[in-house]
């Protein structure tokens, strides 16, 4: 299921699997100091509302509020919620590190992101890990080293729905990471539905027939 062969230049240059750090790699907690939080990411080309997306013939799975794409040679791993009972996540397992795709109901003007992340860089540094923050493709992103993991923290405004990608992986695999995570962001696919929900609210994960069915056999046998 590949989609690192299909890229379009972005504003750092080539989009490619291992393309080199961009300018915005060096972080610094003074870009909050750049951004009010007011507006909607203005880049066109992903990820996409559901309403506005045309078919790119790039493979995904159908997670139902979120669609997301799964590189070549990756795994995808199922986190059941055993107290709720339902799914508590889906890890896409690449070679650089586990990606996380998550959205959020969020307010039609945005702004979400800002208080997300630092909200979530405080948590990071009150469990002891290096933090700092700096600009990316869509604004803020936030970089993370505990122990020998490192983490890179992406968020995405749009009308109503906030996208949250994070992948965890060793530093070695650091720079190459970054630009994983943006890859499969920008081609997630979001569905919000329209019905009301409260501000910040998870969108419901729903698993694909098959994989679901496979879990519940693996659950009984177990």
């Amino acid at each position: 299921m590949g989609i690192f062969g299909r890229k379009r230049r972005t504003e750092g240059g080539s989009a490619g699997r291992h393309a080199a750090p961009e300018a915005d790699d060096t972080f610094e907690d003074a870009a909050y100091e750049d951004e009010d939080g007011s507006e909607l990411s203005d880049v066109s080309d992903g990820p996409y509302d559901v309403a506005d997306f045309s078919d790119d013939g790039i493979p995904r799975i159908d997670l139902g509020s979120v669609k997301v794409p799964v590189p070549d040679g990756s795994q995808v791993q199922v986190e059941m919620d055993p107290e709720a009972g339902g799914v508590r996540a889906v890890h896409v397992v690449t070679e650089q590190g586990q990606i996380t795709v998550s959205a959020y109901a969020a307010p039609r003007s945005g702004g979400l992101w800002r208080e997300v992340s630092s909200e979530l860089a405080d948590q990071l540094r009150g469990d002891g890990a290096k933090v700092t923050i700096g600009r990316g493709v869509w604004g803020l992103e936030i970089s993370a080293i505990i122990g020998d993991v490192a983490l890179r923290f992406v968020g995405v405004d749009r009308p109503r729905w906030m996208l949250r990608g994070v992948i965890a992986g060793p530093q070695s695999e650091a720079a190459a990471a970054v630009e994983v995570l943006r890859e499969i962001v920008r081609r997630t696919i979001v569905d919000r539905g329209d019905a009301p929900m409260p501000v910040r609210t998870p969108l419901t994960i729903t698993l694909p027939e098959a994989v679901a069915e496979h879990i519940a056999a693996q659950q009984q046998q177990g």
